[in-house]
């Protein structure tokens, strides 16, 4: 029984590698293609997309898996929303798997925005070097913030527009809280961009931000498309795929 996970993330990985010891299945992992060097996970994988909620029906239709996991990054919603739509007009189970988002702790200065838009217009008066750390694909957003350096950093390069003060560092977590005080010390950052994807890989920035007074604008995740089944854990999921995949 064939089985597509919608991936890219930990999440994503860790799920294709618990299926993989299920018997009886066949496990295709499908990634975007954004990442030049993605983390590849256990068994098939293709890359690229399907060419929009179409393009994911025909394929779906062509297959016929006995399940979908959307298992896409928090923020990735035209995906999210193309497996919902796709799904439902083939009659494929769809569950989504997503990792909860990052608590707010008492001594966090987090400044909650609803979109990466809202967040540039709320930069100015908060600090003037910001730590930019949501994504190589969101710089353009912030190019007409004038007055404020910017260090961006992402794993592959950005593509232009990007902000006139801009210094970009190419990384991959997972980061330590040691390493990003020590980045935030260097670069004399004053106040930290990001957005709600959660997880361990990256947490790393807030808890030095708490420990340095850094203000933190935090970008809301967009919400999960309605109908769609959602757990938080990659077990949920196995035991999910497991009851659906037949």
């Amino acid at each position: 029984m064939l089985v597509l996970i919608l991936g890219g993330t930990a999440e994503a990985r860790a799920l294709s590698a618990g299926l993989a010891a299920l018997p009886g299945l066949r496990v295709v992992s499908s990634l975007a293609g954004r990442v030049a060097d993605p983390r590849l996970p256990v068994g098939e994988v293709i890359s690229g997309g399907f060419g929009g909620p179409e393009g994911l029906t025909r394929w779906l239709a062509e297959h016929a898996p006995g399940a979908v996991v959307d298992a896409t990054h928090p923020f990735a919603r035209t995906m999210s929303e193309s497996a919902a739509r796709a799904c439902a007009a083939t009659g494929v189970p769809l569950l989504g798997l997503r990792r909860p988002g990052w608590p707010q702790g008492p001594e966090d200065a987090w400044l909650r925005v609803p979109s990466l838009k809202a967040a540039a217009d709320a930069l100015p008066g908060l600090g003037s070097r910001v730590f930019l750390t949501t994504g190589r694909r969101s710089l353009p957003v912030f190019a007409p913030v004038t007055g404020l350096w910017f260090l961006a950093r992402s794993v592959d390069p950005p593509e232009p527009p990007v902000p006139a003060n801009v210094h970009v560092i190419l990384d991959r977590g997972p980061y330590t809280v040691a390493g990003e005080r020590a980045l935030i010390g260097e670069h004399r950052l004053d106040v930290l961009v990001t957005k709600d994807s959660g997880g361990e890989l990256t947490r790393a920035k807030l808890v030095a931000a708490r420990e340095l007074g850094l203000p933190v604008v935090m970008v809301d995740r967009p919400p999960a498309p309605g109908g769609v089944t959602q757990v938080t854990d990659v077990a949920d999921a196995v035991t999910w795929v497991r009851d659906h995949a037949g």
